[in-house]
């Protein structure tokens, strides 16, 4: 498995539904494929968990070699629960959450890059968070990218030193 992202948001304004509303207005602005299959997960007694989306390059030539997977999860799902404000020098009083997990980022970094733009530019406080690195990005990071010639490498450095 490779490295996973996430995206930040306050605790408090989390909710499966906006998530996944948000995410086809963003594959729709970020003019990628979006694939809902509306398969649920749920805990033994019935409640809900996450869903996922599939989200991918529209294909020029028949091919798609680059996709990734999104997990939609409950607001109640424990695996939410972020710890790392100290790591990432992110006020603890912000009381965020880690949703919106992209499974693996190899390979799929320009795609992940025009989708996190966008959800961006639709959320300006929510961040990025490329898991294992000490750093995220803001919508104001993620505009200064936009401006430069494209990184491949964008989601492994850190945007205060680009």
């Amino acid at each position: 498995m490779g490295t996973s992202a996430f995206i930040l948001m306050k605790k408090e304004e989390y909710s499966s539904e906006k998530l996944l509303a948000d995410s086809i207005v963003v594959a729709f602005r970020a003019n990628v494929m979006l694939y809902f299959d509306n398969s649920k997960r749920f805990t033994e007694d019935g409640s809900f968990t996450y869903t996922t989306l599939t989200i991918r390059n529209k294909p020029s030539n028949g091919e798609n070699k680059h996709d990734f997977i999104l997990y939609i999860d409950s607001p109640d799902n424990p695996d939410i629960e972020f710890y790392y404000y100290e790591d990432l020098r992110i006020d603890p009083d912000e009381s965020l959450c880690k949703v919106g997990c992209i499974e693996n980022v190899s390979n799929a970094e320009e795609l992940i890059f025009r989708f996190i733009y966008e959800y961006l530019k639709l959320n300006p406080d929510n961040y990025f968070w490329t898991a294992d690195y000490d750093w995220v990005y803001s919508w104001e990071d993620m505009q200064k990218l936009k401006s430069l010639p494209y990184d491949p490498d964008w989601c492994y450095k850190n945007p205060k030193l680009i």
